[in-house]
């Protein structure tokens, strides 16, 4: 795991004092050498009982060379109620982020209100994150680990990124970003690109940060202050939007293009059943099956927009 190391002045004036000494803490007992963790985060619908964040753990323990990684996992939780999960079964490694008149505990689409403040919320904080000098491996829950993907980061980049198909080219805009996944390493450059990003929602309200992203993903500004961006491969970073997989090469898989939770568990927990028969019961004939589930919530809701 690498990546270069920055330091930066300390900004943390948008956490109590309190609450910015353990996420201080947490950063520096997660971090690696260089000042990289990996964060994803949690609401409590993500939190209960053999839910998601119970499959996005089981994903480190049953990949391949994953489980060390867990160690460097931040899980910033966005209630009480997934932050007293969390302390129970990932101790050590959670810190709540505490929002102020706004409910982030329920399952939420990309439409509703409170969905659109809790992606911007998230924008903000890792924007924070950059700015206390650590670099960044950002996972949505919603994905298993199953193998280590730092090997797979383009080098000497500021700002990588998941899309959901990828054309070829990692430097083509074109490709359309997932915000679900990527790396970003802290520096003048990152910081102020999220700066911009963050403020960008003004533009255009109504869209969450992935919708903004790649509509700014292009700008000329971004050229202006010399951010290297660019796309990471399908092939390493896969998801469900795409319609097939190398269990060979995969080392991670993003349960998005997806609607229901339920839906989404259980064509994740079938990634890990198609993983264990392949990589520990030796099944080289085996591959990933169809995320069905996933693909049919998405037919039916395209059906009823139809009408």
């Amino acid at each position: 795991m690498s990546a270069k190391k920055n330091s930066n002045n300390n900004d943390n004036g948008q956490f109590e004092a309190e609450d910015s000494k353990n996420l201080e803490r947490i950063l520096r007992e997660a971090s690696t050498a260089e000042k990289t963790v990996i964060v994803t985060m949690m609401n409590q619908a993500y939190a209960d009982l053999n839910s998601t964040f119970d499959v996005f753990l089981e994903g480190f323990q049953v990949g391949d060379g994953t489980e060390k990684l867990l160690r460097h996992v931040l899980v910033v939780c966005l209630d009480e109620r997934a932050y007293s999960h969390c302390v129970e079964v990932f101790p050590h490694r959670c810190f709540l982020l505490r929002t102020t008149g706004i409910d982030f505990s329920g399952e939420r689409l990309f439409t509703v209100g409170d969905y659109l403040e809790m992606m911007w919320r998230r924008t903000e904080f890792l924007g924070s994150l950059l700015k206390l000098g650590y670099n960044f491996l950002f996972t949505d829950m919603d994905t298993v680990w199953l193998r280590d993907p730092f090997p797979r980061l383009i080098p000497d980049v500021d700002f990588q990124i998941a899309c959901d198909r990828f054309n070829g080219n990692s430097s083509d805009t074109r490709n359309y970003a997932d915000g679900g996944f990527k790396f970003v390493v802290a520096n003048h450059r990152t910081i102020e690109f999220y700066k911009y990003w963050y403020v960008s929602r003004l533009r255009y309200p109504g869209n969450n940060e992935q919708d903004v992203i790649n509509k700014i993903k292009g700008n000329k500004y971004l050229n202006k202050i010399g951010l290297k961006m660019r796309f990471l491969d399908t092939t390493h970073v896969g998801n469900f939007c795409q319609r097939n997989w190398d269990i060979i090469k995969v080392c991670v898989m993003h349960g998005n293009c997806c609607i229901g939770q339920d839906n989404k568990m259980k064509d994740l927990r079938q990634v890990l059943d198609d993983w264990t028969a392949y990589f520990s019961n030796g099944d080289r004939a085996r591959e990933f099956r169809q995320p069905m589930n996933c693909w049919r919530s998405l037919r039916r809701q395209y059906n009823k927009e139809r009408g």
